[in-house]
């Protein structure tokens, strides 16, 4: 049985504004939903040539677009589920200027898109706990030596640290620097205290065992397994995001490096979905207008 989401399959469901309306209305107001007016049960009908619904019993307008991504967009809906279903077809992503020619509308509504779509890819939710995978990497600036390079000026990379449960979670954070403080603030606050962590052996993580960890250790100079001791997982995390951002989008900037990292982290995440990858985006447009709501 084929499970991939097709681009026929797509357009059937949510080829037209109306369809993709509708969809966002089935998240946030399905059969049944308490009206917020006459407090009764109901179903809210379109209104035609509108963004609303009015409730079957009293008229009242509810608007699903309010509060999310697509809310004040004069983008059609349809071109808005297109550009989140490229984003979740792909491994590598694609670029805003890909994006604009594809849809006809200009770079910088291509460029707002995505970086709304981003939104709702943020990184959150449990701790991670089990065989737990950590590693730091650098990207962009242009400095190779990173100590000699950044005490001369040289353009320095940034710091981008990973943890990959072997369970199949992962969490990635742009930080500041490796530094041992930095990178146990990180673990004390992602991972669960019952957690085995791994790591290479760079000297940052010595202190793991003081805080309740369990801790094993690669040493890469000599090896790069030793039994279950390994960080491929982790490694293999660091490979689609450097491929991705080195050959799709060129260099990314340190102010948003970290929406890019929860792009690549999220697709990681939801790779088992296969075709129901959509889905799970499509999903987020309602827990992510709960979280911003939450804090107004």
């Amino acid at each position: 049985m084929n499970n991939k989401f097709s681009l026929r399959q797509y357009k059937r469901k949510y080829g037209t504004h109306e369809l993709c309306l509708e969809a966002i209305k089935q998240l946030r107001f399905p059969k049944d939903t308490v009206c917020p007016k006459c407090a009764d049960k109901t179903v809210f009908y379109h209104v035609t040539g509108r963004s609303s619904y009015a409730c079957k019993l009293c008229g009242w307008h509810v608007y699903p677009l309010v509060g999310t991504i697509f809310d004040h967009s004069s983008t059609p809906l349809d071109l808005w589920f297109f550009a989140m279903y490229l984003m979740v077809q792909t491994r590598a992503g694609v670029s805003a200027k890909q994006l604009e020619r594809m849809l006809g509308v200009t770079y910088k509504t291509a460029w707002r898109m995505f970086k709304q779509i981003r939104l709702l890819m943020a990184q959150g939710g449990s701790m991670l706990d089990g065989i737990v995978e950590i590693d730091e990497t650098y990207i962009g600036g242009s400095s190779r030596n990173h100590r000699k390079d950044w005490l001369n000026g040289v353009e320095r990379k940034e710091v981008v640290m990973g943890m990959v449960s072997r369970d199949g979670k992962a969490y990635a954070k742009h930080i500041p620097n490796n530094g041992k403080w930095t990178l146990l603030a990180q673990i004390k606050q992602n991972v669960s205290p019952s957690a085995r962590v791994i790591t290479d052996e760079w000297g940052g993580y010595i202190h793991l065992p003081k805080y309740g960890y369990r801790h094993d250790f690669v040493k890469h100079k000599e090896t790069y397994v030793v039994g279950d001791i390994y960080t491929q997982n982790v490694e293999n995390l660091w490979s689609q995001i450097k491929r991705g951002i080195t050959g799709v989008y060129r260099v990314v900037s340190k102010k948003y490096l970290q929406a890019y990292i929860d792009e690549y982290t999220w697709r990681y995440n939801n790779r088992g979905y296969n075709g129901g990858m959509f889905d799970q985006l499509l999903r987020q447009v309602t827990e992510v207008k709960l979280l911003l709501a939450s804090t107004r």
